[in-house]
């Protein structure tokens, strides 16, 4: 199943993995839980402060909790830093739009 970007989806490719997030309404309430709010992440982001906490807390409430959490964040630090990125900026421009 591909990404359906009409509806907010976005593909994410691991290492090991391929993913589609979706940003339903509990994964944000879940994600902003755990990370903080919503608008601060895409502020940060915006100023050039992302954080990986940031990415890996959205991630896996929007699609990653396909097996345990620890191998979840061994992809996606395997993919580094500057893999997860353009995934991570067409998520928050799914949930904000174009930002």
């Amino acid at each position: 199943m591909s990404a359906n970007p009409l509806r907010g989806e976005v593909a994410l490719k691991l290492p090991g993995l391929s993913l589609t997030l979706r940003p339903s309404f509990s994964a944000l309430v879940a994600a902003e839980a755990e990370g903080g709010s919503l608008f601060r992440m895409l502020d940060r982001a915006a100023a050039g402060d992302v954080r990986l906490a940031d990415i890996g807390a959205l991630f896996w409430h929007c699609g990653g909790q396909a097996g345990a959490r620890a191998d979840f964040e061994a992809a996606l630090l395997e993919a580094g830093p500057s893999g997860l990125l353009g995934p991570y900026r067409a998520l928050l421009a799914a949930i904000f739009g174009r930002v």
